[in-house]
């Protein structure tokens, strides 16, 4: 008897590390729900809910490496759409896989006749609707999420938000543009001796390059109105989000195998030789200038010869006239 209390005891501590390890993955940020007009969900799409938050569920495994999955169920107007994505550093992890497990139970609570309901964690968010979100831009303000950091920058804030700004619009573009299935980025940069910037940038995998850039852009464009001279805030859309800290509050390991290799060195064309050059060794000088004065001598010795047997011959040729 006393041994069965022990493996009860021991089990509901287990089931509540489990629970607890979950929620500590799954940091709340925020919810947005589109309640049904009735105060219940039709029966049946509220059963394609269900079969639809399981998929997720059991899709969120460590063999998704791109920490993204969307599907649906259902027909016509018991049709449900849903997708998750979690943080591009934790992709394939169980931190990612804990976040949307969680996810799954926690939007119906938040969201009980909710038609369409998202929901914002630190590692990943969650969404389904009674319409098609797949491959479609999503930056509705019902459904989007603003916060910042309490404390303000005291060192150069306008530096600081020209250097954030620059920062996060090199991140849009290079999210957008992401080789391979993701459309994420994040980087590094020094603001000063004591201080850097960390930044990350992310779009659902299934926008375009183009909308994943517009969404970006409009996020980014909600930077100044909540989090100017802040250290630290963040933007979220449905489809994608924009966040900067002063600390680190991703997986940098994580990143820089995400980040592609930089080009190799291009490849060094072999020098040309030096012209080459005829030396006369020394000790033949002399030689050389000698056999150059002996031919030059003789070329002179012949041609004064060659006149000189002219003339003669032509004063005989005269005497033997006059005789």
């Amino acid at each position: 008897m006393n041994s069965l209390k022990f493996y009860i005891i021991l089990l509901s501590l287990l089931t509540l590390a489990i629970i607890t390890l979950a929620q500590e993955d799954s940091i709340f940020l925020g919810h947005g729900c589109q309640n049904a007009t009735t105060s219940t969900i039709n029966s049946t799409y509220r059963a394609n809910l269900i079969l639809l938050l399981s998929s997720l569920a059991s899709n969120a495994t460590r063999n998704n490496t791109i920490g993204f999955y969307n599907t649906s169920f259902g027909q016509n107007t018991d049709q449900v759409y849903g997708l998750f994505i979690c943080r591009g550093d934790l992709s394939g992890t169980t931190v990612c896989q804990n976040c949307v497990t969680f996810a799954t139970k926690d939007i119906v609570q938040r969201c009980p006749i909710g038609i369409a309901s998202i929901v914002y964690y630190d590692a990943c968010s969650l969404r389904y609707s009674n319409r098609n979100i797949f491959s479609k831009m999503d930056q509705s303000l019902f459904f989007s999420l603003s916060m910042s950091n309490a404390q303000n920058i005291t060192n150069e804030p306008q530096r600081f938000n020209n250097l954030v700004g620059a920062t996060v619009n090199d991140l849009a573009a290079r999210a957008a543009s992401a080789p391979g299935a993701k459309k994420f980025a994040a980087s590094k940069t020094y603001f000063d001796a004591f201080q850097n910037i960390y930044s990350l940038a992310q779009c659902t995998p299934d926008l375009s390059s183009f909308d994943c850039n517009q969404c970006l852009s409009a996020a980014i464009a909600g930077l100044p109105i909540c989090c100017s001279s802040k250290i630290g805030g963040r933007v979220l859309f449905p489809s994608c989000y924009i966040r900067y800290e002063i600390y680190l509050f991703y997986n940098a390991t994580a990143v820089a195998r995400e980040s592609p290799p930089p080009p190799p060195p291009p490849v060094a064309l072999p020098s040309p030789p030096p012209p080459r050059s005829v030396t006369i060794p020394e000790g033949k000088n002399n030689t050389v200038v000698i056999i150059l004065s002996v031919v030059i001598s003789v070329m002179v010795i012949l041609i004064v010869s060659f006149y000189t047997f002219s003339g003669k011959r032509k004063s005989r040729e005269k005497v033997k006239s006059k005789t």
